[in-house]
């Protein structure tokens, strides 16, 4: 590949794929989803909405929801949300879904204020952006955990209604049941 292409875009169901293809590449890899680990192609498209929605976005507040342990675009994205002043990183998840500590670890290391909560609804009240995600059935190893997390944290139109008037709700795709269809009509959306 490396004499026919000048970069090459890779998407690989194993985690750490691209950074293992560019140690023997001559030309750059550009990493678009390596299983559960990374997804920075996604998250620069989610970074550009952010600092879009909020051009002079003071004492941000970015709820992650979902399946916060095996999705690769939270874990990209909580790189990049550490680059902003004043940074709150709010993880929501089901217990079997938590965020991995080495990115917990990354944010204590650059001072990015995070916790961790359960209560949606509340926690859709104080944030500027929630960043919904489905529990990927695909990354479970056991039903039983899948189970457990399926369906446990659904964005409602009663939850998006007590929201700030100008905050945003995003997801990567593809989307399931977290966020209802009727939440489409709302200004949030």
């Amino acid at each position: 590949m490396n004499g026919y292409a000048d970069v090459i875009v890779m998407r690989h169901n194993e985690a750490g794929s691209a950074v293992r293809a560019a140690e023997i590449s001559s030309i750059p890899i550009i990493n678009a989803g390596d299983g559960a680990g990374q997804h920075p192609t996604q998250a620069l498209l989610d970074i550009y909405t952010i600092a879009d929605a909020f051009p002079e976005m003071r004492d941000p507040k970015v709820a992650l929801v979902g399946d916060l342990r095996y999705g690769r675009t939270v874990r990209s994205l909580s790189y990049l949300l550490s680059k902003y002043e004043n940074m709150e990183i709010i993880f929501v998840s089901p217990a079997v879904c938590k965020m991995e500590n080495d990115i917990k670890t990354y944010l204590d290391k650059y001072n990015v204020s995070w916790r961790e909560e359960t209560d949606l609804a509340e926690i859709a009240r104080e944030a500027d952006c929630i960043y919904m995600t489905r529990i990927q059935k695909e990354r479970f190893h056991s039903v039983d955990d899948y189970n457990e997390a399926a369906s446990q944290y659904i964005l409602s139109l009663e939850m998006v209604r007590d929201m700030k008037p100008d905050a945003i709700i995003m997801h990567p795709l593809p989307r399931v049941d977290e966020i209802p269809e009727e939440v489409d009509k709302t200004p949030q959306e």
